[in-house]
């Protein structure tokens, strides 16, 4: 019975203790007035004002880093891809050119060139011509795109941002074999400086590149080499490739180690397969289609 006792008056004692608490609590935030924040510490105002702050700086890139867009496509192509491509990334560019066999009021720019993979390279030295001769001081920066690709240009333009365009560079996924130097994947798109592109147009002009393969990376990359124009590192500050040649679910899947697989095996750099789930895409470029 003694215990008994005891007992209910420890429970009594906590509960009385907790009574006033509470009650201390209540009187002292009617005592004190509640400040008003000059900033609303609420998650999605932190979230607004980040985006804003972002977006303050994307749109101050964008008129110091000028990236002039190229879009190879074909007649085809222009309502099942190249129609989403000016409806949404391609609004961000500086310039945007759609580059096809024909003229059209899409707009696309006549080449006067073929259809077809034989004549990729012939239309990446046609387009390329044809930006120096009327768009050379329009844009630091000329990106080369395929109507299949989706390019974030908020990240290349603050990749690009730490490089002088007036340096002969090219930037995209840099592959081995074929080229000493290494070559810049197609699919994946590439980019190429003020000066790049002045070698690269001048190369032709004085013959000392030439149209000798169909590949049009491989034969862009041989004569950025002749012409001594630099292969650039487009890797983020964490090692990791922004530029990607083949669809996303290539790449972000967890692999577990194992052998190099077949779209692995020109990589400049040693590739790191992701071993656990991603959160956030880094990129600038992907290939949307197989």
């Amino acid at each position: 019975m003694r215990l008994f006792k005891h007992y209910i008056l420890f429970l009594s004692g906590v509960a009385v203790s907790v009574l006033l608490s509470i009650t201390y609590s209540r009187v002292q935030r009617t005592l004190t007035p509640t400040p008003t924040p000059t900033f609303a510490m609420h998650a999605r105002n932190t979230y607004t004002v980040w985006h804003t702050a972002e977006n303050r700086r994307a749109l101050d890139l964008s008129q110091k880093v000028r990236v002039l867009c190229w879009v190879m496509t074909q007649p085809q192509h222009l309502e099942s891809r190249t129609q989403h491509v000016r409806d949404t990334w391609g609004k961000r560019c500086n310039i945007i050119l759609y580059m096809s066999s024909k003229e059209s009021d899409f707009p696309t720019v006549g080449l006067n060139v073929s259809e077809g993979r034989s004549q990729l390279y012939w239309k990446t030295i046609r387009a390329f011509q044809h930006i120096h001769k009327h768009h050379l001081d329009d844009a630091d920066w000329f990106l080369k795109a395929d109507d299949d690709t989706f390019v974030v240009l908020e990240n290349l333009r603050y990749g690009l941002s730490k490089h002088n365009t007036e340096e002969p560079l090219f930037f995209g996924r840099r592959f081995t074999p074929f080229v000493k130097q290494g070559y810049m994947s197609g699919g994946a798109g590439y980019v190429l400086s003020k000066e790049a592109l002045r070698r690269f147009v001048k190369g032709f002009a004085e013959g000392l590149c030439t149209h000798n393969t169909e590949l049009e990376d491989t034969g862009l990359g041989q004569c950025m080499e002749t012409m001594k124009v630099r292969t650039g590192d487009s890797r983020d500050v964490m090692r990791r490739q922004t530029f990607h040649p083949y669809p996303p679910d290539y790449y972000l899947p967890r692999q577990l180690p194992r052998r190099r697989p077949w779209y692995l095996l020109y990589e400049h750099y040693n590739p790191v397969e992701v071993r656990r789930r991603c959160f956030r895409v880094n990129q600038y470029t992907k290939q949307l289609l197989p």
